[in-house]
């Protein structure tokens, strides 16, 4: 039996969430086009005959810009300290450039074992991927390099086989049920946030924040109150949108996903508040709680 931590890491937008989501067989990070889209450590696990997987999905690694990028991307590095194996993943699709170098640089300082997964190979033909491979075997001793597709699933069971081979010998780390260790109410707020994420634009969707207010249960219905954040009031408008048209739809879409989650009739209740620069706010940052960054 082996069992052991395992982080995911690299720049914003690679896939992170899509490949941990496929490895353990269920939706436990939010995905959407656009990058930053995880901003917390994400635990989820995967259980198999002979081992115990239990994944660290992170924050892309990017040039902060505000304290709450500064945040995520402690997050990202502190997970490499503590785990039995690194996941480097790159998008294929994606040119090698100075966000590239800057991971490399920390991940040189890692002492645990490195695999460099390599996605998105559906969107390439074969012989586009060996100079991807050449390139970056050159630059880090990984002991491994897989390519794979975390949409599609092609090749995932060769990054599990790798994986597994190199965690430690050991009995399973949490009990076979558990899934992840993070609480109901964040994975409600990550439903509210993708929803914004998927359906606004403009300078929307990174201003944004969801704090659960109130969560009642009884028998029949669980009832739900949320702040979501914004900084500007023009973004509030945008949010709300006409006669209450874009809050109504965020908050019937993450509804929707919430009684599946939570298999029971859900009252979702929305409010947005302006609360100006919360992103660079240390103080409103540690009073939110890790569902709302």
């Amino acid at each position: 039996m082996r069992a052991g931590f395992i982080t995911v890491v690299g720049r914003p937008n690679v896939g992170k969430s899509t490949l941990v989501n496929r490895l353990v067989g269920q939706k436990v990070a939010i995905v959407t086009p656009k990058p930053q889209t995880t901003r917390n450590r994400i635990l989820a696990i995967k259980n198999t005959p002979d081992a115990q997987l239990v994944f660290f999905d992170t924050p892309g690694i990017h040039k902060p810009h505000y304290e709450m990028d500064r945040a995520m991307l402690e997050t990202a590095v502190a997970t490499l300290k503590r785990v039995d194996v690194v996941l480097l993943l790159i998008d294929i699709e994606k040119p090698f450039g100075r966000g590239d170098e800057h991971v490399l640089e920390l991940i040189k300082k890692i002492e645990s074992p490195i695999v460099l997964g390599i996605n998105k190979i559906d969107a390439r033909n074969k012989r586009e991927i060996l100079p991807v491979i050449e390139n970056y075997r050159h630059r880090h001793d990984f002991i491994d390099i897989v390519p794979f597709s975390a949409l599609t699933g092609d090749n995932i069971d060769r990054l599990e086989t790798v994986l597994v081979e190199h965690l430690p010998e050991s009995e399973p780390l949490y009990p076979q049920e558990t899934l992840t260790d993070l609480p109901e109410r964040f994975f409600i707020a990550e439903m509210v946030r993708e929803k914004i994420l998927r359906l606004t634009h403009q300078e929307v969707p990174h201003s944004t924040a969801v704090v659960i207010d109130k969560w009642e249960e009884t028998p029949t219905l669980t009832r739900i109150e949320a702040s979501i954040l914004v900084e500007r009031e023009s973004q509030k408008a945008i949010l709300v949108g006409k006669a209450g048209a874009m809050i109504k739809k965020v908050g019937s879409a993450a509804r929707q996903d919430a009684e599946k989650f939570l298999n029971t009739k859900i009252y979702l209740g929305l409010h947005v508040k302006v609360r100006p620069d919360w992103r660079n706010n240390k103080r409103t940052l540690s009073e939110l709680n890790t569902e709302t960054l």
